[in-house]
């Protein structure tokens, strides 16, 4: 209403929170609302930026375990044998099978069909026999030629004499080959020459093997090439030589090119059908692993759906499924599937390594969260004679909290959609991961209600004087004793569950409250470790060491949560380290066990190395791995599977000159007592041995032509722990089924034993030359003695393999970068903290300089009371982080990222350790130098004030 030309405004209920009120009192709390406004800005940027983070780490390290599989072998393949004898005469409709490959991908669905696309068709002859020219060299017995039609292989070849071999041949000619130089050299033949082959024959079909003759239409020299191309494929380039089976001397392989139609001459020729190979390229480019999950289950049943679209009908001569692809009568279609089981392990390893990021995430949640507390706390209690004015001149506990509320939730709402934002700009796109808004949003509300929360326990009304209660400080201790036990009990059954299954989103704040209880341990520890400090100190003549011992007894509890939070930051970063010093010493163990030594080649059944192969460069070590039943003499207990292997100690010595296992086996094995032609000496596994315990065992062979015979194995030792860890077996064990008895023995076995193509031949390299050649020069040693088809894996090759890995390297980023994190959060609470608790210490410092205390007793003072702070946080921090993996027992399993045969030893990472702990202590003590500093300068009249 108006009256004489003035306003007057009547002030209602709802009006009670004004804007200029709300920035009045914003500006009183500016550095405590900028706090919380950095506190929740980190926390939804990183709910933006570390999901989307991590899924592309994810991405790389699949992509990196595809194309390690990729390099060896295609990683999806559908193959079959045409069917050439279906017509008289025999014929084969190359061009039209391998065009209609083009229709395999159709039968995938989904997301599934636009990942997966058909690379291309080739088709192989397996190894024939070379007739004319004779194989060169007294030395090679025979010459085995290889014939395929591999379209990809022109753009890495460059013919240096003739052509390319044609893939629609002139009327009346021979199929034409191309051959590498090396290959020509060796055979002694050039462009234009005839070869003449003999195939296997077909039975049931045929009586004698057929025979064919090619012309070579050219040489070519392979380009270098910066791809994978000749991985696997070295033979097209250089020939190999292996031992012959039933002769002396050596096989010369060699292969060769031939054109589109080489085998639709070729079964005129009544050769039967080549293998027919398509390979299927998955697009795992982007989010790999949400693209490689969509193809999983598609993939399962992939054989299936292909038969049912290519099999129709039943083939009136052999009784089978007919099946067409292309219009070409082919043989049942085989699917290889190296990508599910790939996907199979790599979720195994994903999983552990999420599970270890839990434990960095949750402790950065619980370090912002007692971050937003001491802020909350501070603010409070910077306006508490502002609140008791309020509530004096009649302010209700909803106005104050409403208030609070006003001023404080804007801010957080802009830091929370500032950070949103930030972390959406600079996430990754195109990952497996995305941004989390629900979690961002749980931040910021939880934020949020940690203002009205704790600003109604600050200005609630008392209650009212009723019936007689206990006294205020009976109540306060059951209170505390009520809480501690129940943090206790939570934290053992949390240990306990943590314990039986591992971590997951909620297991993974373990940690949390075992810092908690650590923390709470210490503050009942306290006035016990300080009393005989007390003690010596009261017969001091200072009273500085003593009142400073003593506040910092009394002042225990009101450090508590600046304590967890030391605590909690430290403990975690110190896991950290130790995870990653574990991984990091494991991975050489890893890489020796798949190598064995310096390099390890494995080939399918049991053969022999080419003579020639060691030299005083490179020493070599032979396993055989045969597969047996055995019985044992005493109960007859049958044991089968068995795995029986054959080395020769001293070979294994030379290898590695430092292995247990080898002395063992050379003291053992080479020095037993020989009783009978067909007795061995053996060394057991351990469950082999509980098997017959004093007997000893017998297996029964059939040599190649002659009648059965037993073999007896005498046992003369036993393998231990150690020895089975031992790297000379990891290349032999990996073709072993797991909990599968084991036996070793001498490479007499290998004369008795007839060759088993199930079984597996191992051999172990060790190269004397520099590191730089290393790789080279073991690849090719293994080759020249194992043949083409030997699996070569060199240790140098693999360490740096895995530790270039995108799962460790992802999580060793993701425990820096909360780490890091944590550790500003922590100074932000530590700070805020001691501002909170540094009034009382001010107080007592003000009082004793009245009384006439020095400037250099109170500055010991403040040090005195900040003192054990420092060193019960540096010793609850590493109790803690030394204590976590033992809260995991088995369920931390670190084998997943170093590949050893058992977990790696824990390795506490010390040097990280001592500097977290020199910087906690400096940090606090810097803290007692600035209040001493800052006490000194305080002048009389602050002094009488504050005292």
């Amino acid at each position: 209403m108006t009256r004489e030309g003035t306003v007057t405004r009547v002030w209602s209920p709802g009006a009670a929170v004004t804007r200029r009120l709300i920035r009045k009192e914003a500006r009183g709390d500016l550095s405590v609302l900028v706090c919380l406004a950095a506190v929740v800005l980190t926390l939804t940027a990183l709910c933006a930026w570390v999901p989307a983070f991590a899924g592309g780490q994810e991405d790389r390290a699949l992509r990196q375990r595809v194309d390690a599989t990729r390099s060896e072998a295609p990683l999806i393949s559908v193959s079959t044998t045409p069917e050439v004898f279906v017509t008289v005469p025999p014929s084969m409709d190359t061009a039209a099978l391998l065009g209609g490959g083009s229709s395999l991908a159709e039968q995938l669905s989904g997301p599934a069909a636009r990942y997966v696309t058909v690379a291309g068709g080739s088709y192989e002859y397996g190894g024939a026999s070379l007739i004319s020219p004779k194989p060169p060299g007294p030395a090679n017995t025979s010459t085995e030629l290889t014939a395929g039609h591999l379209p990809s292989a022109r753009a890495h070849l460059r013919y240096v004499s003739g052509r390319a071999p044609a893939d629609h041949t002139p009327p009346g000619t021979a199929p034409q080959i191309g051959l590498s130089q090396a290959t020509a050299q060796a055979l002694g033949v050039r462009a234009g020459s005839r070869l003449t082959l003999e195939f296997a024959k077909t039975l049931g079909m045929q009586s004698a093997p057929p025979r064919a003759e090619l012309q070579v239409s050219g040489v070519y020299r392979a380009r270098a090439a910066t791809d994978d191309f000749w991985t696997g494929r070295e033979t097209l380039d250089q020939p190999s030589r292996y031992p012959a089976e039933h002769s002396a001397g050596t096989v010369l392989a060699v292969r060769g090119l031939v054109g589109l139609d080489a085998a639709d001459l070729l079964a005129g020729a009544g050769v039967s059908g080549p293998r027919v190979t398509w390979q299927l390229r998955a697009d795992l480019s982007g989010a790999a692993l949400d693209r490689a999950r969509a193809l999983t289950g598609p993939m399962s049943h992939y054989g299936a759906d292909l038969s049912d679209a290519h099999c129709q009908g039943v083939d009136a001569v052999t009784g089978d499924l007919s099946c067409h692809i292309g219009g070409q009568a082919i043989g049942s279609l085989l699917v290889i599937d190296s990508l599910s089981p790939l996907l199979a392990d790599f979720t195994a390893q994903d999983q552990q390594a999420r599970q270890l990021a839990t434990f960095a995430v949750d402790a950065l949640a619980a370090v912002a969260l007692a971050t937003v507390t001491v802020a909350v706390r501070l603010l409070l209690r910077r306006r508490q004679a502002h609140l008791r004015l309020q509530r004096a001149r009649g302010a209700s506990t909803a106005r104050l909290v409403l208030l609070r509320c006003a001023v404080a939730w804007p801010v957080v709402l802009v830091a929370a959609l500032l950070g949103w934002a930030t972390g959406g700009a600079l996430a990754p796109v195109g990952t497996s991961g995305s941004p989390q808004p629900l979690t961002a949003a749980l931040a910021a509300a939880v934020v949020a209600l940690a203002v009205p929360l704790m600003t109604w326990l600050a200005v609630r009304e008392p209650r009212r004087a009723g019936r007689l209660r206990r006294s205020r400080r009976t109540i306060a201790v059951g209170r505390r004793v009520v809480l501690e036990l129940t943090v206790l009990v939570t934290t053992a059954a949390g240990v306990l569950a943590l314990r039986t299954q591992g971590p997951d989103g909620i297991l993974g704040a373990v940690p949390v409250l075992v810092a908690l209880s650590v923390v709470l341990i210490l503050l009942r520890i306290y006035p016990l470790v300080l009393r005989p400090v007390l003690r010596q100190a009261r017969r001091g003549r200072g009273a500085a060491a003593f009142i400073g011992a003593a506040r910092a007894a009394h002042d225990a509890p009101a450090t508590g949560l600046a304590l967890f939070v030391l605590v909690l930051t430290l403990g975690t970063a110190v896991f950290g380290g130790l995870v990653q010093q574990t991984i990091d010493d494991g991975l050489a163990t890893g890489a020796a066990w798949a190598g064995g030594a310096d390099a390890s080649a494995t080939v399918a059944g049991t053969v022999a190395a080419a003579p020639g192969t060691d030299s005083p460069a490179v020493r070599t070590a032979l396993q055989h791995l045969y597969t047996l039943q055995l019985t044992g003499q005493t109960d007859g207990a049958v044991i089968s599977p068995a795995a029986v292997i054959t080395v020769d100690p001293r070979q294994l010595v030379t290898v590695a000159p430092k292995s247990p296992l080898a002395h063992a086996l050379l003291s053992q094995l080479a020095t037993a007592t020989r009783t009978g032609a067909n007795t061995l000496p053996a060394v057991l596994s351990p469950g082999l041995r509980a098997s017959e315990r004093t007997g000893d065992f017998t297996a029964t062979v059939v040599p190649d032509g002659r009648p059965p015979k037993d073999l007896i194995f005498k046992p003369v030792g036993t393998l231990t722990a150690a020895h089975l860890r031992d790297p000379l077996l990891g290349p032999v064990t990996a073709q072993i089924a797991a909990g599968t008895p084991m036996l070793i023995t001498t490479t007499r076995a290998e004369r008795l034993i007839p060759r088993q193509p199930s079984g597996s031949t191992v051999l172990l390299l060790k190269s004397d030359r520099p590191a730089t050649a290393e790789p080279a020069t073991l690849r090719s040693a293994a080759a020249r003695a194992l043949g083409p088809t030997a699996r070569i894996r060199v240790r140098s090759e693999t360490l740096s393999a895995l530790r270039t890995d995108g799962l460790t390297r992802g999580l060793g980023t993701i425990y820096a970068t909360s780490s890091i994190l944590a550790a500003l959060s922590g100074l932000f609470a530590l700070v805020l903290e001691l501002t909170l608790t540094s009034h009382e210490r001010g107080r007592t410092t003000s009082y004793l300089r009245t009384l006439g205390l020095g400037g250099k007793e109170a500055g010991a003072l403040h040090f005195l009371q900040l003192l054990p702070l420092a060193v019960a946080s540096a010793v609850g921090g590493t109790a803690l982080g030394l204590l976590e993996p033992q809260l995991m027992a088995g369920t931390l399993d670190l084998r997943q990222f170093t590949g050893g045969p058992a977990q790696p030893a824990l390795h506490t990472d010390y040097s990280l350790t001592v500097a977290l702990v020199a910087g906690v202590t400096a940090l606090i003590l810097a803290a007692a130098a600035t209040e001493s500093v800052l006490a000194r300068r305080r002048a009389l009249g602050g002094v009488l004030r504050l005292a």
